[in-house]
């Protein structure tokens, strides 16, 4: 039997089978223990220290207790400092991002994945360069900076020589003030030397899902293809460090297993990558599963309702405080608002799931990997986060000015990282309001902008934001960053 090691880079020894049993366990015996659940939150709650809020984050058994308990006051004691946290890392901004979907061949047989094999319902594609072009040039019209990239499994048709073409052709296109600034990558796990070459391409964050934690459900769930391979694929965070991506991003498919035994299992994971490579996840996806081609959710009896998945997120925001957490289109406007108050930090935006999408005047449906909940354009999600009270940000500064892994990691763990990301995301969001905003989200941005300057604290800083505005808006300068 495999013994439970953080450090170890055997995945059965850093996502323990018996260590989640046990943890559930005790989360169980101990949902009603008021006195632990009181020490719990008290360590999870920021700490004022001389360079602002820090928080210690909390163990996969404290962070599963509170995930168990079901008293309501402390359920919203949970969600009240979810929410403290997050604007003590993250204020009050909101990153937006959209997937390009670059093929969907795929050889693996995930049950729950429209792009399976057997699935000959659906038309298969793969855009060539030029049709990338077209695609980024579309989502550069909207005014997206920052895309992720997905495509299926297929060393034939999606070798990471087709990947790595096309990051260099998103790089490559300029079209009118639009450029895509930032490209997080989200395919299949790969070697060692593969991972370098896409940290040689300039790539964001290195993505990928678990799917799920539960070795014999991850067994049946991928019947057949390389994904199989769960050591291979759980593993695959260690050899992208070890190729130079220090971003990675953790996730898993909420719906396919019990939420519980993931939950402790992605935490465990995000112990793993801290324990041995000093530095734990970029980002945190909370994705549920929907309905697709092929796919239906019901098939699968571990759906978790809407307040379940709020109080997942609020729990992770607790356990893991300085990740960034991305929700997608995924859920409803209704659901992403309740997210965003207890710890999401990065939002998509009119996202299309299919291959080609963008370049495509009606949204098609025939490629779509899942059915988009939240149908708005961009336009309409930045005025609604905005009178909501966030700061819609396109930033993309601490990727291209080096402050990526434990870097940004130390900056942000102290709170640091808030004196440069606060003047970032309002310059980026004047310069989106200036090139693509409708009238009606221009008035609301700049009422919000003027605002939000007289936050920023250091008057040198303050100075410099106002009138790096004030260049944009006037003399069509782009693109700065402290």
């Amino acid at each position: 039997m495999a013994i439970y090691n953080p450090k170890s880079l055997h995945a059965e020894e850093f996502i323990n089978h018996e260590e989640i049993l046990e943890t559930l366990r005790y989360a169980e015996e101990n949902k009603h223990n008021i006195p632990l659940i009181d020490a719990i939150l008290e360590k999870a709650r920021p700490k004022k220290s001389g360079k602002g809020s820090v928080c210690s984050g909390l163990t996969h058994r404290e962070a599963s207790v509170l995930l168990a308990c079901d008293i309501p006051e402390k359920i919203e004691e949970i969600y009240r400092i979810a929410e403290e946290i997050k604007l003590a890392y993250y204020g009050n901004r909101i990153v937006l991002f959209a997937p390009l979907y670059l093929s969907n061949y795929c050889v693996n047989g995930c049950v729950y994945c429209p792009y399976h094999l057997k699935n000959k319902h659906i038309p298969r594609r793969k855009l060539t360069q030029e049709e990338v072009a077209k695609e980024v040039i579309a989502l550069q019209d909207m005014g997206h900076k920052r895309l992720a990239i997905e495509a299926g499994e297929d060393p034939v048709n999606n070798p990471i020589e087709y990947i790595l073409d096309c990051i260099k052709t998103i790089y490559s296109i300029k079209h009118k003030n639009g450029a895509i600034r930032r490209v997080n990558v989200n395919i299949a796990a790969t070697t060692v030397e593969n991972y370098r070459k896409l940290r040689e391409a300039g790539i964001g964050t290195y993505i990928l899902f678990q799917e799920t934690y539960h070795k014999e459900s991850y067994l049946q769930l991928h019947p057949t293809g390389p994904k199989h391979d769960y050591d291979y694929h759980t593993e695959a965070m260690d050899r992208a460090m070890e190729g130079g991506i220090d971003d990675v991003g953790l996730g898993v498919l909420f719906g396919l297993e019990l939420y519980k035994y993931e939950f402790a299992g992605l935490l465990m994971h995000a112990e793993h990558l801290e324990a041995v490579h000093g530095v734990g996840p970029h980002t945190i996806s909370v994705p549920r599963i929907k309905h697709a081609d092929d796919i239906d959710p019901s098939a699968f009896d571990n759906s978790i309702s809407d307040e379940i998945f709020e109080k997942i997120t609020a729990c992770i925001r607790l356990a893991v405080p300085y990740t960034g957490m991305i929700v997608s289109t995924r859920e409803t406007e209704e659901v992403r608002s309740k997210l965003l108050r207890v710890g999401i930090s990065q939002v998509s935006g009119a996202s299309r799931t299919s291959v080609g999408g963008y370049s495509e005047e009606e949204r098609p449906h025939d490629t779509e990997q899942f059915d988009v909940s939240d149908q708005r354009t961009l336009d309409e999600v930045v005025r609604w986060l905005m009178e909501n009270g966030h700061i819609p940000s396109f930033c993309t500064a601490c990727y291209r000015e080096g402050r990526t892994g434990d870097r940004f990691m130390s900056l942000c763990k102290s709170g640091q990282i808030l004196n440069c990301c606060h003047p970032n995301a309002l310059m980026t969001l004047t310069e989106y309001l200036e090139d693509y905003a409708s009238p009606a989200t221009k008035e609301v941005g700049y009422k919000l902008i003027e605002k939000e300057l007289e936050k920023i604290p250091n008057p040198k800083v303050k100075e410099i934001a106002t009138q790096n505005i004030a260049d944009i808006k006037n003399s069509n300068r782009r693109d700065f960053r402290f």
